[in-house]
């Protein structure tokens, strides 16, 4: 099986996807296209599940970077490749960052999700490109505004949202969801549920993004297509987002 791409119509030049389950080689609970190398996975299959998205992609794995993800709101700027070689080498020890931007040509961006945002942006008017993670408590400490600051002009910047858990599969406790109520307004808690696709929408307008667009796929609800921690606990994989301004 083919890796299976949800890619993004990002502007001419930047390449941007958000990856499935299929077409991986990980088994057990981790069956599918994990990127993920925390959560027990066998390395040697992630080493191979990450070199089958670079080149379904198009992408150098040498010049592929994550950032150690905190659950936080650092944005880490990236001159040139972090660790190179470690997105299919060593694949941890990364610096820390829920958010990565980027000028340079070549480089490629990957954060990594299971219920959590994966959310791309890009630079309408000239190339320059982020990545954000952005669970609960990163959208409510402002990973994604931090982010949109990060590419220097709000009015041309695009964005793109991932899969992530939907309301439908997020019950939390009152006081999250007075939380998100106060931060990000009424609508983003449905009965006991927040919706984080919703207070990211409202984060990137508050930041000045006007151009959003959302893949709208619940992963608790998809187990055949996307991982998730809220419905399968610790030992599962994780899928991701990956933009990338292409080499000259």
């Amino acid at each position: 099986m083919s890796v299976e791409l949800i890619n993004v119509p990002a502007r001419p030049g930047v390449t941007a996807c958000f990856t499935t389950r299929a077409g991986g080689v990980s088994t057990g609970s981790w069956t599918g296209l994990n990127l993920g190398s925390t959560t027990g996975d066998d390395p040697d299959a992630v080493r191979e599940n990450r070199q089958r998205l670079c080149a379904a992609v198009g992408v150098d794995a040498e010049r592929t970077t994550l950032g150690a993800q905190m659950h936080g709101a650092t944005v880490r700027m990236i001159d040139s490749p972090s660790c190179p070689g470690r997105f299919t080498g060593a694949l941890s020890g990364w610096p820390e960052g829920d958010g990565l931007a980027t000028g340079r040509p070549g480089i490629a961006l990957v954060v990594l999700g299971a219920d959590c945002l994966p959310v791309l942006l890009w630079r309408q008017d000239e190339p320059r490109i982020a990545a954000a993670h952005a669970g609960w408590r990163g959208l409510v400490d402002g990973v994604l505004a931090n982010a949109v600051a990060s590419l220097g002009n709000a009015a041309q910047t695009y964005a793109a949202i991932g899969p992530g858990v939907g309301p439908c599969c997020y019950p939390v406790d009152a006081a999250l969801r007075v939380r998100f109520a106060y931060r990000f307004g009424a609508e983003t808690v449905q009965g006991e549920a927040v919706d984080l696709t919703a207070a990211a929408q409202i984060a990137l307008a508050e930041a000045g993004v006007t151009q959003v667009m959302s893949v709208g796929e619940c992963t608790s609800c998809n187990p055949e297509r996307f991982y998730s921690y809220r419905r399968d606990g610790a030992h599962t994989g994780r899928h991701g987002g990956l933009i990338a301004i292409e080499a000259a």
